[in-house]
């Protein structure tokens, strides 16, 4: 399927790599400085959470339909509005006045954030078959996974040296050179032939079809059980770093960096097992990872007091693992409609978010008490991801 040389196959991996780190970027840059944010715009600590919270709300709803429009009118064109969008709304974000402004702009900036995520997996899908889509699929992984790493000690920096305002000219910035870098280096990739009618009644329709579907129902939720056992660090990452084990606004990467390492280690894994390893095989071993890591972040933490490296390293291992799983997971799930993978992606990474966004504003405020409660929470979602899994092997008796 594929016409891409070696060099425009990394072209195209790097851009939407980029374009898939808007979202990390948007949620992680501004952690370091979010008390002073709030102590800025005279709002307490719960309520400058909301600024995560709106963000994910409304980067999950908009996700249902960014696949959808780009079914509809091609994928190049939602991009290019997206990047635009989100670089001026993060303008705008930099000169908000008041905390309510600022939740209003953050919730564009959470309309456009998910475009590039959520399309790049239809352009990938469009592009590319079998191992090669896996393989593809691992290097926007490995790229994207960069992101989280970064965007902390980038928006520490930031804060340090020019304030809070910068980090959001900072998010403006990188809007409008993706806008400058899909215009030129993104094709085309879903032509008029295969497009879809873009009608609400269509559209509810597919998403009927989609939603109702036992094998989409399981494997959705175990991608994002999964990734809702490491998410709930993020949200949590101020306490944990800095209350529980002491460590500076400018030290977020002391936990970032070994989690964003696993997940690129993990999609690494994942393409060189691609048409070497059974997608079942895959995944078996990625879940094996995954819960050596639960045991060994819940024992710690049960017995011992907190400490940077043993309630660091068991999340280095967890995200081995669940980058391990997700593309080999994503892909099948996406194959399951190969006429909507647009609407497929787009209610996958919903259900995802809104997960996220839960964790977000209700779950981790609840449990980053401790590192034990913490630990604790993510062996639930683990537990929960595996039983999604169990349950669609029982279902398909053949499936991944």
């Amino acid at each position: 399927m594929s016409v891409f040389t070696p060099r425009r196959q990394l072209g195209l991996a790097l851009l939407l790599a980029a374009l898939s780190a808007i979202g990390p970027f948007s949620i992680d840059t501004f952690l370091p400085a979010m008390r002073a944010i709030g102590a800025s715009l005279g709002a307490s600590p719960v309520a400058i959470q909301q600024a995560l919270t709106v963000y994910l709300f409304c980067y999950a709803l908009m996700m249902l339909w960014h696949g959808s429009i780009s079914d509809a009118i091609g994928r190049r064109p939602v991009v290019l509005a997206t990047t635009l969008l989100f670089g001026l709304a993060s303008v705008g974000c930099a000169l908000a006045p008041n905390l309510e402004t600022l939740l209003a702009l953050r919730a564009v900036q959470g309309l456009c954030g998910g475009a590039g995520l959520i399309v790049g997996r239809a352009v990938i899908r469009d592009c590319f078959d079998g191992a090669a889509a896996q393989r593809m699929m691992s290097q926007v992984t490995m790229l994207f996974s960069l992101a989280p790493a970064i965007a902390p000690v980038v928006g520490g920096w930031l804060f340090g040296a020019f304030g809070w305002h910068s980090i959001f000219v900072f998010m403006a910035l990188v809007g409008f050179v993706l806008f400058a870098l899909s215009w030129f280096g993104l094709p085309e990739t879903h032509p008029y032939g295969r497009r879809q009618p873009l009608a609400w009644r269509q559209l509810l329709a597919n998403y009927k079809r989609v939603g109702q579907t036992p094998a989409f129902f399981f494997l959705a939720a175990a991608v994002s059980c999964n990734f809702a056992g490491f998410f709930v660090y993020i949200p949590s990452a101020p306490v944990f770093l800095m209350q529980h084990l002491h460590l500076g606004p400018g030290q977020f990467l002391y936990m970032f960096g070994p989690a964003v390492s696993g997940i690129m280690l993990g999609a690494w894994l994942s393409g060189r097992m691609a048409g070497r390893r059974g997608a079942r095989e895959t995944v078996t071993i990625g879940y094996g990872l995954m819960l050596m890591a639960m045991l060994a972040n819940v024992g710690y933490n049960l017995f011992f007091p907190p400490s940077l490296l043993p309630c660091v390293l068991p999340l280095m291992l967890y995200t081995t693992g669940m980058s391990l799983v997700a593309p080999t997971i994503t892909l099948n799930l996406m194959d399951q409609f190969p006429e909507l993978r647009g609407t497929v992606s787009s209610l996958q990474g919903f259900s995802q978010t809104m997960l996220g966004s839960l964790v977000a504003g209700v779950i981790s405020p609840l449990v980053w008490g401790s590192p034990l409660t913490l630990a604790l929470t993510m062996g639930g979602f683990l537990l929960l991801g595996g039983a999604a899994l169990f349950g669609y092997r029982r279902h398909m008796p053949k499936g991944k």
